[in-house]
């Protein structure tokens, strides 16, 4: 008896692995990427597909992400596919590996890629019960270890490691330095994006609505911002508690009013708190491809992409003034515009008084539908209205 679960055809050269979350449930698999031991938040991704854009999406730094999809690996990864230059979760879990991948793209398969990267990875658990837990009793703290085989201290360690909340994660994924992207084809504008996590798919649509994208680090000041004379400012995604995320809400709210604002996933939390909104934390947050959401404006519902686990708390955003609208201590009237159908947790506002308006979810996918992807005509018409309103 090995001690954990063994798959037909399985390679034997694979190292025993432990995860164990912090209410004591252990799972014991085989190791599919570098050995080690890690602690992070353990949450499931629903996606099918799309696992090299989970894996390098800054937004899953410090989590350690199951896949609920059996089989994974099987098309391998390439350099096109990456939303950073990087594998950023802390570690990864699967049902089962491909032991090769089988695509024209591959340049590398799920194992080496993982073992490279120094991410310490499991297969050969039983990921829908692990699902089924972390929904029924939320996300939570988890190790993940090839070296700690011994299920109570693995959990001594859990026990012992950070949560999420107050977590202050944007600083490690920003870029150190600015830089400048180019437009695709003619620039219209100039944007300056707030990286605090920024996949490069979103850079991309971006740039395809002609827009010069100034990337600075999330730490940038209002006047550093101002420097750049944008016609608009894009709020990235990223990992963490926004509420941690102190100069890049001063930053917004500074802004708010003198240029058109647009945020997704952390940049719709950090415009809520800028707006005076609290955030909250999720119980088990949103990650996949497949979460419904209702478009108020005009009751349309669009399949989006998710990675957060916070929200903003639609009650603190001011006096209720009818229906979803509020109105804020400094800032008129914002609209919470869109709406899970699950929870119905916050997923977007309109400001109705400023040019700004963000997303919870993800509007270029990377994985996922592309329902949402016209979010990126309506930040370059609202840039194009404000400039011709001021001209």
């Amino acid at each position: 008896m090995t001690g954990y679960e063994t798959l037909p055809g399985a390679p034997r050269r694979s190292l025993p692995a432990l995860l164990v979350l912090e209410d004591g449930s252990a799972f014991r698999g085989r190791s599919i990427g570098a050995a080690g031991t890690v602690y992070g938040e353990a949450v499931f991704n629903t996606g099918m597909a799309g696992y090299q854009e989970v894996l390098t999406d800054p937004s899953y730094r410090r989590q350690i992400v199951a896949m609920t999809a059996p089989h994974v690996g099987n098309y391998g990864l390439n350099d096109d596919d990456m939303e950073s230059d990087r594998i950023q979760v802390a570690g990864f879990v699967v049902r089962e590996a491909a032991r090769r991948p089988s695509n024209w793209r591959s340049q590398r398969d799920l194992r080496d890629a993982l073992a490279d990267a120094g991410v310490v990875g499991i297969e050969g658990i039983d990921t829908r019960r692990l699902t089924r837990l972390l929904r029924d009793k939320g996300a939570m703290r988890a190790g993940l270890s090839t070296d700690v085989l011994d299920a109570d201290v693995l959990l001594a360690g859990v026990l012992d490691s950070p949560g999420m909340e107050g977590a202050e994660l944007a600083s490690e994924v920003t870029t150190p330095e600015p830089y400048v992207l180019d437009a695709v084809g003619e620039r219209r504008f100039r944007v300056v994006a707030l990286d605090f996590g920024m996949k490069r798919s979103i850079s991309r649509h971006l740039r395809e609505q002609g827009a010069e994208v100034h990337v600075l680090p999330a730490f940038a000041t209002p006047e550093q911002v101002r420097e750049r004379e944008p016609d608009g400012l894009f709020l990235s995604n990223g990992p963490g508690d926004p509420a941690t995320v102190s100069q890049g809400i001063a930053t917004t709210a500074a802004l708010l009013g003198e240029v058109p604002t647009f945020g997704i996933c952390l940049g719709s939390q950090l415009l809520g708190q800028a707006l005076g909104a609290d955030t909250y934390k999720l119980d088990f947050g949103h990650h996949g491809v497949n979460q419904p959401v209702l478009r108020r404006r005009d009751g349309a519902v669009e399949i989006t992409s998710h990675n957060h686990g916070f929200a903003v708390r639609a009650s603190t955003l001011g006096e209720q003034v009818d229906g979803h609208t509020f109105a804020t201590r400094d800032h008129g009237r914002v609209e919470v515009s869109h709406v899970n159908l699950n929870d119905d947790v916050v997923e977007g506002l309109t400001a109705l008084d400023v040019p700004a308006f963000s997303v919870q979810y993800h509007p270029e996918a990377a994985p996922g539908p592309t329902d949402a992807r016209y979010l990126f005509q309506r930040f370059a018409r609202l840039i194009e209205e404000v400039r011709g309103a001021t001209a």
